[in-house]
């Protein structure tokens, strides 16, 4: 009687990359004058510092108040910390009001786009929804601007695993991580959530190319008069 065959070792799947590789991968590719600094980007570093800071101080109180109201309505934890793709390709921690239920980005994770806002608004909480409405629930990004994370305007930072899907399907995507992203964005104040991904990488690179103070004093005006719009008319987004 033949000996037993022996089984085969069970072959290991393949680590995934990390979150940062690929992004980082697009950024290493790039001759580095890319990214070095026009002398604009100086005068719109201390912009960033100036609002950031002033409007830190003015909304505090409001802030406090609401991050109050999520702990005793939801729990913890009343921020919302999220990994994005950064300048350069550097991967950071964003920080936000938390508006969603707990748990809300695990069951998220796998979609973006018009699915990914459907299914967004069935986890809003309570408090979170009046956040959203006055987007008071962004004020903590401030934080990143003072870090130097983030500044006010520039592209709206996505998270890694998007970021690399973005690469594959819109080839010249890397060329966000050129600058700082946003607080908010010139494709926010044109387009919508619903508008495609390439539609809004144009907004953003024509940003990028033609950013100076006139422009990103313009794209925060407009952000302005967009929020006081859709406060008015109960709408979040």
């Amino acid at each position: 009687m033949s000996a037993p065959a022996r089984a085969r070792p069970e072959a290991k799947p393949a680590q995934p990359e990390t979150v940062s590789s690929v992004a980082e991968q697009y950024a290493a590719g790039v001759d580095s004058a890319v990214y070095a600094p026009r002398p604009v980007d100086v005068a719109l570093r201390a912009l960033d510092l100036l609002i950031a800071g002033s409007a830190l101080v003015v909304l505090s109180p409001l802030l406090g108040l609401l991050a109050l109201a999520t702990l005793v309505t939801s729990g913890r934890p009343v921020l919302y910390r999220g990994q994005r793709v950064g300048r350069a390709g550097h991967v950071f921690t964003m920080y936000k009001l938390r508006t969603l239920a707990p748990g809300a980005e695990t069951r998220l994770g796998d979609y973006y786009g018009e699915e990914l806002s459907r299914r967004t608004e069935d986890e809003v909480t309570m408090v979170g929804r009046a956040a959203r409405l006055t987007h008071i629930d962004e004020v903590p990004q401030l934080f990143n601007v003072i870090r130097g994370d983030m500044s006010i305007v520039g592209p709206r930072p996505v998270r890694p695993a998007f970021f690399n899907r973005l690469c594959e399907e819109v080839p010249q995507y890397w060329q966000r991580l050129v600058v700082r992203p946003g607080v908010t964005g010139f494709a926010q104040t044109r387009i919508t959530r619903e508008d495609s991904w390439e539609d809004k990488l144009i907004h953003d690179l024509e940003y990028i190319a033609d950013r100076s103070i006139r422009l990103y004093l313009r794209v925060l005006g407009a952000t302005v008069a967009r929020i006081i719009s859709l406060t008015l008319r109960g709408r979040d987004r």
